[in-house]
């Protein structure tokens, strides 16, 4: 079965962090550009951060400069997000979506709960 899994979600005070982690089991990430969303209740999803396959390349959504990191470790079929400084509007369900970059098929995780609270 090919799938996504996101982990590494919970609740934490502002100015905490996380560092949340998708898996795949399935099939390799090598060829899959991997980025990561949220959804905050009543909100659209928007995405977070990007990283394509090969170089390595991120982008991070303004929000999140200089308090996000996405890694990827392709030995460990994983894609993380450090995610420093958080604050309560970080507040959302975080998804992983993997993109292969020839076919552009793309895979969703079932996201995980990210909760900035005092």
């Amino acid at each position: 079965q090919l799938q996504l899994v996101e982990s590494g979600g919970g609740l934490v005070q502002p100015g905490g962090s996380l560092r949340l982690s998708c898996a795949a089991s399935g099939f390799t990430l090598d060829y899959y550009a991997i980025g990561w969303f949220r959804q905050a209740p009543g909100k659209e999803r928007e995405g977070v951060s990007w990283i394509s396959s090969s170089e390595g390349s991120t982008y991070y959504r303004d929000s999140g400069k200089g308090r996000f990191t996405i890694s990827r470790d392709n030995a460990k079929n994983t894609v993380y997000l450090q995610m420093n400084s958080l604050k309560p509007e970080d507040t959302a369900v975080y998804y992983c979506n993997a993109r292969h970059t020839a076919t552009l098929r793309d895979y969703w995780g079932q996201g995980t709960q990210v909760t900035v609270s005092s």
